[in-house]
Order: C-alpha cells, then structure tokens, then sequence
C-alpha cells in the first residue's frame, strides 16, 4: 500500500481538483477526494473529474465517506468515518476489488475495523487540525505508540497516521510502527511541492526500511 496519501483540500470543487492535479504531478500516488457539505451532484462531478486525473498519473484514488459515489465514479476504494455505514455493507455495495478504509481514534475502534473487514486503518488524529470540524481527542506520539504496541499481535492490516501531520513529525510516527501518513494542509498549495513530496518519500523508505 501507497505510504503517503493527500487527502484532498479547497475552497471549492475546482480548487481541489487543482490541488489534487498538482500533488499528482508533483509525485502522490494515493489521493483521497474528501469534499464536505456540498450536494452529492457535485461531489459526483467532481469525483468523475478527479478519476480522469488520478488515471493521467496512475494514482489510487479515494472517495472520502459516500459508498455510491465512490462507485459511481468507478473509484478505486472509498474512506468510512465512525459514523459512516459500516464496511461490512459498504463491502457488500462494492465487491472485493474494491479498498476500504477506516477512521479510527481507539484501540476499540481499530479492532472493530478489523472484524469488519477494512483494507487499512486512518489513525489519528496526530494533533489538531482545522480541516475537521468534529475533532476525536489529539492522540500524538504517546497515543500511536500505545495503540500500536497493544494491536501488535492482534492486527496486521495497514496503519496510517493522520491529522495535522508535519514533516519534522513523520520519522518520529514511523517509529511507533504505523505504516504510512496521510496529509493535506502539509502538500496543497505549496510551491515547492516537488521538492517536499521528494524529501517526505526518502524520509519514509529510509525509515521502513530501517524498520526492516
């Protein structure tokens, strides 16, 4: 599984489609199409509009939360919150070919995913964000390495930290034993994204790597 993920950011459709071409081109392979509060027409166009650029970049692409989008737009997997429907149904909807993922904030929660079947789990978050209006409690380091060290025998599914993560963070989270990251505020609009993208990817082989 791709360790690095954008979740997508903007203040309107066509900004996150901007922001996802440009972390595209820029070098993200795994990208999550995450539009909040606006009808379900739009979210679909501009899912069927970010699956034409994920496709241009061979990128993974994500439809945060709506199970029917995400197979409407012919998506490659869809991301649940806690209060979304449950993996199991969504599984049901969408077939086995299909990446499930799930938001989780407890070693309850990730447990739960388990049984439930998802494809890698979304830990977090971090620490605070703004782009999360209904923030679960801050988990930071100690958080992770709890979580993580009490599921070592019990779960084998990708881990991925996130929410607010910033570079000067992830050799740290990687330490804990999670899997990836997944970003936003830290890759949109950034001018030296190339650059940062670059330098996040040696940051991350070189610690998984260590890791063995």
């Amino acid at each position: 599984m791709t360790t690095l993920q954008y979740i997508s950011q903007g203040e309107s459709p066509q900004e996150h489609l901007q922001h996802i071409g440009e972390a595209c081109e820029a070098g993200v392979r795994w990208v999550q199409l995450r539009l909040k509060d606006m009808d379900p027409a739009t979210v679909l166009n501009t899912a069927l509009k970010c699956r034409e650029i994920c496709d241009q970049y061979a990128a993974v692409m994500i439809v945060n939360d709506s199970v029917s989008i995400a197979k409407a737009s012919q998506a490659d997997g869809v991301h649940l919150g806690l209060e979304d429907i449950n993996p199991k149904e969504a599984r049901a909807i969408l077939g086995d070919n299909f990446i499930i993922g799930g938001t989780a904030n407890t070693l309850q929660d990730c447990l739960k995913h388990k049984n439930d079947g998802v494809d890698y789990i979304g830990l977090g978050p971090f620490r605070y964000t703004n782009t999360k209006k209904k923030l679960s409690p801050i988990l930071g380091l100690e958080g992770y390495q709890k979580i993580i060290s009490e599921l070592k025998n019990d779960i084998h599914i990708p881990i991925v930290g996130i929410g607010g993560i910033e570079k000067n963070d992830i050799s740290e989270i990687l330490e804990t034993g999670i899997n990836g990251i997944a970003v936003s505020g830290m890759l949109t609009d950034k001018e030296d994204l190339e650059e940062r993208i670059e330098t996040i990817k040696k940051l991350m082989v070189n610690k998984l790597e260590a890791k063995g």
